[in-house]
């Protein structure tokens, strides 16, 4: 498929100016509000180190200084350590002279074949029929990025919907629409979830502070599925903890963030 018609391609394209810093545009679609998506943001600085340093990201982390605007962005890259077997590299999205998202990124090899070892969530591979479609009806409100991804909420873990409450753990089934998931889009379903603190009717903007993502190797085609854990909600903080897990059983991405409780 040609970047032209997949939509998230297009979406993360950056263009560089020569100096190891690129321009890129943030794209409506690609937000909630008015404020672009936390793991949309990752992958285009993402993006833009490994168009700089030709390697694969493992490890992503990532202070949110200021939310930007859709519309254009300057991102500043800097090699900050090359070596034989990891590469550590910044990247800094700037809008109107001001640092929005300050991103430290391990790039090299992503691993390959089978793992020794896994212990990974059990979710059936596909969504089943009574998984919610978060890009219709009522559920929409919850998530505004339906015009881009699919996205299907496990009914049994959404008590919110509801108007009951429940422990702040999800599960979820992902994929981009028109296209299927790669690395990149991994990196985003580490944080594309409805906040866990819904279902402890805490309703509101729940904004990112810092961000941590681990990569372990490119998803294959259909559904990612996603176990989304909390550990504590206390005063105005919480965590939330997203794994990752493609359509053949393989560790794709571990997210954990710290995030402002509504």
């Amino acid at each position: 498929m040609t970047e032209a018609l997949d939509p998230f391609a297009t979406a993360t394209s950056v263009r560089p100016l020569g100096d190891g810093s690129y321009v890129a545009n943030l794209h409506p679609e690609w937000a909630v509000g008015d404020r672009p998506h936390g793991g949309y943001l990752l992958a285009l600085l993402t993006k833009a180190l490994g168009d700089t340093t030709g390697l694969a990201p493992l490890a992503v982390s990532a202070q949110y200084l200021r939310p930007p605007r859709v519309g254009p962005v300057l991102i500043r890259t800097e090699v900050l350590k090359a070596g034989k077997t990891v590469t550590a590299a910044r990247a800094v999205l700037e809008q109107s002279g001001q640092a929005c998202v300050d991103a430290t990124v391990t790039l090299g090899k992503s691993p390959e074949g089978e793992p020794v070892w896994a212990d990974l969530p059990d979710m059936p591979v596909n969504p089943p029929s009574s998984a919610i479609d978060l890009g219709t009806g009522e559920a929409r409100k919850y998530f505004s990025l339906a015009q881009v991804c699919d996205m299907r909420l496990d009914a049994d873990t959404a008590e919110f919907l509801d108007g009951r409450t429940g422990p702040p753990r999800l599960r979820m089934w992902v994929k981009p629409r028109e296209a299927q998931p790669d690395l990149l889009f991994g990196l985003v379903a580490g944080d594309l979830t409805v906040p866990v603190t819904l279902n402890l009717a805490r309703f509101g903007w729940t904004p990112t502070v810092q961000l941590t993502a681990l990569l372990r190797t490119a998803p294959a085609n259909g559904w990612l599925r996603l176990a989304v854990d909390c550990r504590a909600v206390q005063g105005q903080w919480f965590d939330e903890d997203v794994t990752v897990v493609d359509s053949v059983g393989r560790l794709v991405c571990q997210a954990r963030q710290l995030a402002i409780a509504p």
